[in-house]
């Protein structure tokens, strides 16, 4: 590979040298395999792309992308001879999957052809990248618009490339959903992960239970950093904070990412993080004479869901509207971080759990409350993770029966796994071990090298600078060697990790600036994690290639990270 220069032009603030010229050495995820040619072939408005049937309407994206900046309006035609950029579906490609591709260019013009659309989209993202990062303006500019002859054949290492965006914690405009989504697209991941319910809020409009939204999609203020641990001395913005995605909102989300080849999947929360929904309907809580207040702090919130016929029924007929507006095979449930006292002191409850025989008819809320682990310390009872397994079996079988496939958290292990379910492994990479060994399919996501509210830099650091985060640290270094196939997992259960996303959860990220912040250039480490072989994974190699997709990101106005650290207030 050529030398680089690249590095010299970034300055300690991010601004990147405008005049380096595009090329093979600069793709981001970095392709299972690519040969440089001789010569470039040059754009120009006589060029013309040649693509029939399923492949045209690749095609028209591909067009829809070129015109903003070149100002040209290339026709989509059924035939050409030179001058011409070709997509074409290939049967004989099957052996790259349904979203490998094989991008040839030479100095008459580019080919790309795949097995299926999604092949050929991810090639014309490799296609946009070999230009000069301009391409990506949005007004025209008078220049060259040439790429260097190559061939590529690529296809990604796992199937579930993704990023997470919790708009619970602060609500994000869909207008930054649909920005996040290209640049998504562009860095081929695949999957957006939307957390849409919480205790701050609930931002999925359900027509049959309104007051979701009109009570639970809003709070009346927020706490401010850092929490106080003594409650009455922790200070708020006084500011309320809301809002919420119309089903409309949802359906053009779904459209703009399926146009992207991306799934959509949403989590709604359960049985835990349930504050805001019971805010909006008291009898879902385990004391309905209890009014609650949509979440204003943030960590654990002790208020869950009841087990009770009538609130299964409910979150049953909530998942029902879900179902309509996301097509995708998978539903999220979270079933995280369930604190189980309420449980523990309900009569209701506790009906339920001899009602299961999960304890025997004698026993009391008082045994419940005063259970003691094995080493002696304050537990929950064991029958209480039983409960949530029966809980979360009840959310199973519903969606299994309109089929469809529940994902959780890796909490819903405890107290046994219901069939078909796949876990996200959160808490390290052993719930995900475990369940990929019960022959449960697993997305790892852990919090050490996925969760990008983590901080950027080492607190330690004299010149540490950085916007709020969360309590720990993911470098951009570490982000890049996690892989999502753990060490120690059995070569044979291997085939159970579909893949990772990034986490992007919003407590500290107020505005779509800060959670662009957090977001970029660490999901460029990761999307090479997700699609890249392993093998060609080289950490001095991507940053030979960074400034070049940092510049991408700059020319569209994405406020990512410098290389350098925050101009931020210390």
């Amino acid at each position: 590979m050529r030398s680089h220069t690249l590095l010299s032009c970034i300055l300690m603030l991010g601004s990147l040298c405008l005049a380096i010229p595009a090329s093979a050495q600069e793709i981001v995820p970095r392709p299972a395999q690519i040969q440089r040619g001789q010569g470039t072939f040059t754009l120009t408005a006589a060029t013309r792309i040649v693509a029939t049937g399923a492949a045209a309407v690749e095609a028209d994206k591909l067009r829809d992308y070129l015109r903003p900046t070149t100002g040209y309006s290339l026709p989509v035609v059924a035939s050409g001879g030179e001058n011409s950029i070709r997509l074409a579906l290939d049967p004989a490609l099957e052996k790259l999957g349904k979203e490998g591709y094989r991008l040839v260019s030479n100095s008459t013009g580019a080919t790309i052809t795949a097995a299926q659309p999604a092949g050929l989209f991810y090639g014309i993202q490799t296609l946009r990248q070999l230009f000069p990062a301009d391409i990506y303006r949005k007004a025209p500019l008078a220049r060259t618009w040439s790429i260097p002859a190559v061939t590529i054949e690529d296809q990604p290492r796992f199937g579930w490339r993704g990023s997470h965006l919790d708009v619970a914690r602060h609500y994000m405009p869909a207008s930054f959903v649909l920005g996040h989504l290209e640049l998504m697209a562009q860095q081929k991941l695949n999957v957006f992960h939307w957390h849409l319910t919480d205790d701050q809020g609930w931002r999925i409009e359900i027509k049959r239970y309104p007051k979701l939204t009109s009570i639970g999609a809003w709070r009346r203020e927020t706490m401010v950093e850092p929490k106080n641990p003594e409650p009455a001395r922790q200070l708020y913005d006084g500011k309320p904070h809301g809002g919420f995605y119309t089903q409309d909102d949802i359906r053009e989300v779904v459209a703009y990412a399926a146009a992207r080849h991306i799934t959509v999947v949403p989590e709604i929360e359960m049985p835990g993080h349930a504050t805001a929904a019971i805010a909006a309907y008291p009898e879902l809580g385990n004391d309905p004479a209890r009014q609650l207040q949509v979440g204003r702090v943030w960590g654990i919130m002790p208020e869950i869901f009841n087990v009770e016929d009538g609130t299964i029924t409910f979150l049953k007929n909530v998942l029902d509207e879900v179902l309509t507006l996301f097509p995708g095979t998978y539903i999220h449930i979270g079933g995280d971080e369930v604190l189980k006292p309420e449980w523990a002191a309900s009569p209701k409850a506790l009906a339920r759990m001899k009602q299961l025989k999960l304890v025997p008819d004698g026993t009391t809320a008082q045994e419940l409350q005063s259970y003691r682990g094995a080493d002696g310390k304050p537990a929950d009872h064991p029958a209480l993770h039983g409960l949530q397994s029966w809980f979360i079996n009840q959310m199973n079988d519903h969606l299994k029966q309109k089929g469809r496939r529940m994902v959780g958290w890796d909490e819903i292990l405890d107290g046994g796994l219901p069939k078909g379910a796949t876990v996200m492994s959160w808490r390290g990479e052993e719930g995900g071990i475990k369940a990929a060994a019960l022959g449960h399919d697993v997305v790892m996501t852990p919090e050490r090298g996925t969760y990008l509210d983590y901080y950027q830099a080492e607190l330690t650091d004299p010149a540490f600078r950085e916007p709020i985060g969360a309590r720990k640290f993911n470098l951009l270094d570490k982000v890049y060697a996690f892989d999502p196939i753990p060490a120690t997992l059995p070569a044979a259960h291997a085939v159970r990790i579909l893949g990772s996303q990034g986490q992007l959860w919003s407590e500290r990220m107020p505005t779509p600036a800060q959670v662009e912040y957090m977001a970029w250039p660490r999901l460029l480490a990761l999307s090479e994690t997700m699609w890249t072989p392993k093998a060609l994974k080289d950490y001095g190699n991507f940053q030979q290639r960074l400034p070049q997709a940092l510049l991408r990101l700059q020319v569209q106005h994405v406020n990512y990270r410098p290389l350098g650290g925050p101009p931020w207030p210390k």
